[in-house]
């Protein structure tokens, strides 16, 4: 069986999980033999291809005056956005994304309606004309390739897949990573929401990576139940951390959050837990790794509750910095408001971390051992973090079998189900 897959971003140029999760997954269904042509904006030369041929859509040529093109073009519209509309990443600044460089880029960039576009491949002003152009390239490829089904991930790539199906009559599978309600909350965005129903709408299937996400789907936007799946997202097994390399070289124990400083992952509740923790136990030091539009706004609350000896900003952090964070952890905490799934706490318990996860994320629905509470309760964060910082044989126990229960939550085990979408819709 043979997949053409769209994704916005493929490791090691990532900035969240969307890339991570999409690289696991295709060596996951490579396992299941299954052969991916994944297409990406904007290559760089130094990805991983071990489980995948990668297609860069800069690379493709497109007769933009040939009446195909401009019968779609006609049907494409779009506008100048900031980063505010990005899956995974969140409203974050755009100069925390993107550099001068490709501000210029931008500006000097060949029109969409040239032969040859150079997609930034980034997050940026210019992004759903990026998009647009990008659903040209996938009905071109779709055109000129062989291949059994067609796999879009999130949003930005669902218009590429609606053109791709036009041109090649393959079924359509959407992958639903994050919805515009999970970003935004209730004040979404109409132009993506309505991206993302046309998208949901024109597939065959619809694959969501929680429960929760998949009620969001069928609830908020409509679509029918019997096309909507839920498949849990895995976690990269790797080989076991030499945890005395990342020792933290401080007194305190560590006590970590990682993920965007945004709405959606609740650093706030992380900050007035933390608050909560030191009236109790002065001998822990918080972090938090990781950048957004709320991070100005966290650093000035934790110098308003005194405490900014006690707490750490990293900035983003991505791959060894990663294990290395975690490393030097005693807990992690993710108090997501909204949460699809969340990888990060697989990542923590694999480097035997125990985990505090709110009860409003998608991965609470499939781990056992790990601490749940509600996002809004900050004394529970707080007493949950104490718990476990206080009491020996509690982390002990959440480590041990906590790092069992995430080496069977392979995706090898994900792509399996997701193989069986496709022979569902062929």
């Amino acid at each position: 069986m043979k997949v053409l897959m769209f994704g916005w971003e493929f490791p090691p140029h990532i900035t969240g999980g969307l890339g991570t999760a999409c690289f696991g997954m295709t060596k996951g269904l490579l396992k299941n033999k299954v052969e991916v042509l994944f297409v990406v904006p904007k290559a760089y030369g130094d990805e991983s291809e071990e489980a995948v041929r990668l297609i860069n859509a800069s690379d493709v040529l497109i007769d933009i005056h040939s009446k195909e093109n401009l019968e779609f073009w006609k049907n494409i519209t779009y506008l100048e956005v900031n980063s505010s509309l990005v899956p995974y990443v969140g409203p974050e600044a755009f100069d925390n994304l993107v550099s001068q460089d490709i501000k210029e880029e931008y500006e000097t960039n060949s029109s969409v309606f040239e032969a040859k576009y150079i997609f930034s491949g980034k997050y940026g002003e210019n992004l759903l004309e990026e998009v647009a152009r990008y659903a040209l390239v996938g009905a071109q490829i779709a055109a000129n390739s062989q291949f059994d089904v067609i796999h879009a991930h999130d949003w930005l790539t669902y218009a590429a897949g609606i053109a791709a199906k036009k041109a090649s009559g393959k079924p359509l599978v959407v992958h639903m990573h994050a919805t515009e309600f999970d970003r935004s909350g209730e004040n979404i965005n109409q132009r993506v929401y309505d991206i993302e129903r046309e998208g949901m709408m024109a597939a065959d299937r619809v694959i969501a990576v929680s429960n929760l996400t998949r009620n969001i789907v069928i609830t908020k936007y409509g679509i029918p139940a019997e096309k909507v799946v839920a498949v849990h997202n895995a976690v990269e097994p790797v080989e076991k951390l030499d945890l005395v390399e990342y020792t933290s070289h401080v007194p305190e124990k560590i006590v970590t959050f990682l993920g965007r400083v945004t709405y959606q992952k609740g650093p706030e509740y992380f900050i007035e837990a933390a608050y909560k923790v030191l009236q109790r136990d002065n001998n822990v030091r918080f972090v938090m790794a990781g950048t957004g539009d709320l991070l100005e706004k966290m650093i000035r609350r934790v110098a308003q509750l005194r405490m900014s000896s006690k707490f750490h900003f990293t900035g983003f952090l991505k791959g060894d910095s990663v294990d290395r964070m975690f490393g030097m952890s005693d807990v992690y905490v993710m108090p997501s408001v909204s949460e699809p799934f969340g990888i990060s706490p697989l990542e923590a318990m694999r480097s035997n971390v125990p985990v505090v996860i709110s009860k409003q994320s998608g991965v609470a629905e499939i781990l056992q051992h790990a601490l749940k509470v509600d996002f809004w309760d900050i004394d529970a964060m707080a007493d949950a973090i104490y718990a476990l910082l206080r009491y020996k044989s509690l982390p002990a126990m959440f480590a041990k079998y906590g790092a069992k229960e995430v080496d069977n939550l392979k995706w090898e085990n994900a792509a399996r189900h997701i193989k069986k979408v496709y022979a569902d819709v062929l």
